[in-house]
């Protein structure tokens, strides 16, 4: 079996630093928090959303409309994950997303074809004034031209290494990691 290498990316304390920034980014470049709309992306992406919006409506200093969105079946490669997948509950907030400025939160950004699908989801759901893509690691990589507009960290990250949000309510501690899995000898 191969070994597995973890390289430490940021501690909780660089994670809620980061997540301080990007929302004092996020209301900085809206104007304030009128007709914002944050929407957590599953599974760490709403956990991500959760730490965003207590400081975006502490910065605000008002409620934030908040929603959370399951892109599993909007997916391109469904056919991959087998016969049945596991569809979680998209939860539109109760000020909807026509004229919103909406903010999907994800995690890590890779490809690009998540946030490609979480865009198709929404629009099922009606027309928003402006969509922003906030993430807490970006490691590069895109397939599809789309780019995140708030970033904590960009990484740089091997063909061989993966990057691990671990949030609380998930895995009992908050950080992030890059794990590398080493070939097996011959």
């Amino acid at each position: 079996m191969p070994a597995k290498k973890r390289i430490h990316v940021m501690d909780e304390a660089d994670v809620r630093r980061e997540i301080a920034r990007m929302a004092r980014e996020i209301v900085e470049c809206n104007g304030g928090i009128a007709g914002l709309v944050l929407m957590g992306v599953h599974r760490r992406g709403t956990q991500i959303a959760d730490l965003l919006l207590k400081e975006i409506e502490q910065i605000g200093g008002g409620p934030v409309s908040y929603g959370s969105i399951d892109i599993t079946l909007y997916r391109d490669d469904l056919g991959t994950i087998g016969p049945r997948p596991v569809v979680g509950e998209s939860e539109l907030p109760a000020s909807g997303i026509d004229g919103q400025t909406v903010v999907l939160v994800d995690d890590v950004a890779y490809t690009g074809r998540t946030m490609r699908a979480a865009i198709n989801e929404l629009s099922d759901w009606g027309r928003p004034r402006r969509i922003q893509f906030c993430v807490l690691v970006d490691r590069g990589g895109r397939e599809l031209p789309i780019q995140p507009d708030f970033v904590g960290r960009a990484v740089t990250v091997a063909k061989d290494q993966r990057v691990e949000v671990y949030v609380p309510e998930l895995d009992g501690k908050l950080g992030v990691e890059l794990r590398t899995v080493e070939p097996e000898a011959a």
